[in-house]
């Protein structure tokens, strides 16, 4: 059989694809652990924790406990926590934001999501078993396997909420196990003096222009929903770090990028106890909170350590106390008798502060505009920088940082920096350091997620670059982010829709294709307060879209060890211009207030349908329209020149649809022509 020579050289260029995808496969790892050899190889990220775990399960043994559950959170639920509440980070070395660790007296296990399998696999050492997985479910069978009938499981109750309670004492029951709440925590006593002190910095008024209303109006409205309540509850209990401070204006620095205090608030339809350390006060907090003393709007101060006491104290009387189970912990609920609980996921404060009014929206949409102009030029920085080799990831989180803090009404990043390049971007939560840090290279992909804390508001924003030639691959994967990012901005939909039920509008482009992404779609944001804002969002246990919310949008495609994209707007729900109108409640949809443009070389436009093309059009003449004029103001011509260039009108050609028909007629009479002659 004679072959012709250019099917020889396509087979010799698919047996170049296959040898290199098999060296790629087969390609030993340095930047995880491998507990499987002797010694076990551990990269230079890992953390050390055998010494802590014997000092730990000595404290387990002396109090009579077999197993010992650690988790990722503090004593009011945060998603974010200060150093000194890190515990699962100290005994483990994982530093994500989720995560349950459980420790026996001879093993020791994480259960984390799948945005932070890898991230576990660099920081633990080999004493720890990674289960990929966060379902209570598997927790409770590991701890029956590993704990014999008749032992003692622990916790320190003011660590969990109460639903995760339950869930452990569902999946304990009838098993011969106990569930022990202990109010000693272990993990800080055997952490000792080496545990960061209590935060000490002063808890400060917002002012007056960047808050949407008064904090006694917002009292009003709160006293207002519980006179109308038909349990007519005589209290509200806050347990959630956003909410006091939402509700009187206050803002702190107890937790990194998160302008919030330890704190609780009883509020009665008569007085208001706020639970805080009062030395820490300014002067001019303390007399906004007591200028109204004495009546119902004197803002009584309490030691913050007193919370519980006061509170059982007060449920002895004829009372009903309101409460969030979501932000509540087991250890504050159990001391309420049940039938004095009025309980539901969120407290009304909660859901008051996610619904924006008119000022607030328009605080937050100003904060964007500058936070744009700090992405534009970090990007145009970028674009110089890199191709000669002069930036890695962390001093190019170092950079947009620095960028925040030269804005007006800057108080700087909302979150640590999110800088990865190539493999990096495949953790969907990946910080570098000054230790390891990748050089930013041309010949790779970089995913940039960042935000600012601004007086006015807080900002997200993630864009997904590459200034080489991308593999056509990764621009199919870039496009289809991209078309599930703006499918789901564009959408049209009825009042109180649930979140969870449009959620897939941004994940179709990528199902079309067999691919999907391990995260989240999206999050409330908060104004000057927390990035990840409850309960707004595309989740089960977010409440229903409303007009006025913010969320974000932020589909992803993540290939582990090679790349990952994210494309992240902040979006408004507004109400939507539809053809008819019903004389009902109006339709909803979203209107986008983060303006960076996205990444022409990444997008493949013969992906994209009209409709998806005159969206960006759109979105692009608004970009020019708000954020060019900020850029002028701030007399930066060159990044004014960057923005023309970069939101110059798509047009849809048929050039890329007619090339990918033509690419699949050459495949096919390739394959046609091997056949024959292979037959032959």
């Amino acid at each position: 059989m004679h072959t012709s020579p250019w099917i020889i050289a396509w087979l010799l260029l698919l047996q170049g694809c296959t040898a290199e995808q098999l060296q790629r496969a087969t390609s030993p790892r340095t930047d995880i652990r491998d507990c499987s050899t002797n010694p076990p190889y551990l990269p230079s990220t890992v953390t050390e924790t055998t010494a802590r775990l014997a000092a730990l399960r000595g404290a387990m043994k002396a109090h009579s406990i077999d197993a010992y559950i650690v988790p990722a959170t503090d004593a009011h639920m945060s998603e974010y926590i200060a150093e000194r509440d890190s515990r699962l980070g100290w005994v483990t070395g994982f530093t994500g934001s989720a995560g349950t660790g459980v420790v026996t007296l001879d093993k020791a296990a994480l259960w984390t999501d799948s945005r932070y399998w890898t991230q576990a696999e660099r920081q633990m050492d080999c004493n720890w078993e990674l289960q990929r997985t966060t379902w209570i479910e598997s927790i409770g069978l590991w701890i029956l396997e590993a704990v014999p009938a008749g032992g003692n499981v622990s916790l320190d109750p003011f660590l969990f909420s109460i639903d995760t309670w339950n869930s452990y004492s569902e999946a304990l029951h009838g098993s011969g196990r106990t569930l022990l709440p202990i109010e000693t925590n272990l993990v800080d006593q055997v952490w000792g003096d080496q545990r960061p002190p209590p935060a000490s910095s002063k808890i400060y008024s917002l002012p007056a222009e960047f808050t949407g209303s008064s904090w006694q109006e917002k009292v009003a409205g709160i006293r207002q929903q519980m006179e109308q309540h038909v349990r007519n509850p005589t209290a509200v209990l806050l347990s959630g770090l956003e909410e006091t401070a939402w509700l009187f204006n206050l803002r702190g620095d107890d937790i990194p990028y998160n302008p919030v205090f330890y704190s609780y608030t009883l509020l009665t339809s008569t007085n208001i106890r706020l639970f805080v350390d009062e030395t820490r006060l300014t002067a001019e907090a303390r007399q906004s909170l007591q200028a109204g003393c004495p009546g119902p709007l004197c803002v009584e101060l309490q030691e913050y350590g007193q919370v519980r006491a006061h509170v059982r104290d007060y449920a002895q009387g004829n009372v009903t106390i309101w409460l969030g189970t979501e932000y509540t912990t087991y250890g504050l609920y159990g001391i309420i008798p049940q039938e004095k609980l009025l309980e539901d996921s969120y407290s009304p404060v909660m859901v008051a502060k996610a619904v924006k009014n008119a000022k607030e929206q328009e605080l937050l949409r100003a904060a964007h505009v500058r936070d744009a102009v700090v992405v534009i030029q970090y990007l145009l920085w970028l674009e110089k920088m890199v191709p000669q080799g002069l930036v890695d990831e962390f001093s190019g989180a170092r950079h947009v940082d620095a960028l925040r803090w030269a804005q007006e009404h800057s108080r700087g990043p909302s979150f640590e920096s999110i800088s990865a390049s190539g493999l990096n971007a495949a953790l969907a939560h990946y910080s570098p350091s000054n230790v390891s840090s990748r050089k930013l290279s041309v010949d790779e992909m970089y995913l940039s997620d960042t935000g600012g804390q601004y007086l006015d508001g807080t900002t997200d924003i993630t864009r997904t670059m590459h200034w080489g030639v991308p593999t056509p691959f990764q621009k199919e994967a870039y496009t289809r982010v991209l078309m599930g990012n703006i499918d789901l901005s564009r959408l049209i939909f009825p009042t109180n829709t649930a979140g969870r039920t449009v959620e897939s509008f941004a994940r179709q482009a990528l199902w079309e294709v067999g691919l999907n992404y391990g995260h989240g779609t999206g999050h409330g944001i908060g104004n000057f307060l927390s990035v990840h804002e409850w309960p707004v969002g595309f989740q089960s246990n977010n409440i229903p879209l409303m007009k006025g919310m913010f969320t974000s949008i932020e589909p992803g495609y993540y290939r582990d060890g090679e790349f990952g994209i994210r494309i992240e707007d902040v979006a408004l729900v507004v109400e939507a211009q539809t053809k008819h109108q019903t004389g009902e409640k109006p339709f909803l949809t979203f209107e986008v207030v983060s303006l960076v443009p996205y990444d022409r070389n990444l997008i493949d436009v013969s992906l994209l349908s009209q409709e998806q093309i005159q969206y960006l059009n759109t979105y692009y003449k608004t970009i020019r329209e708000r954020v060019g004029p900020e850029l002028q103001s701030q007399q930066l011509e060159e990044e004014y020149r960057w923005l023309q260039r970069n939101t110059e009108p798509f047009v849809q050609s048929s050039a890329g649809t007619a090339a990918a028909t033509l690419c699949v007629l050459a495949t096919t009479s390739l394959i046609s022509a091997l056949l024959t002659e292979l037959q032959a």
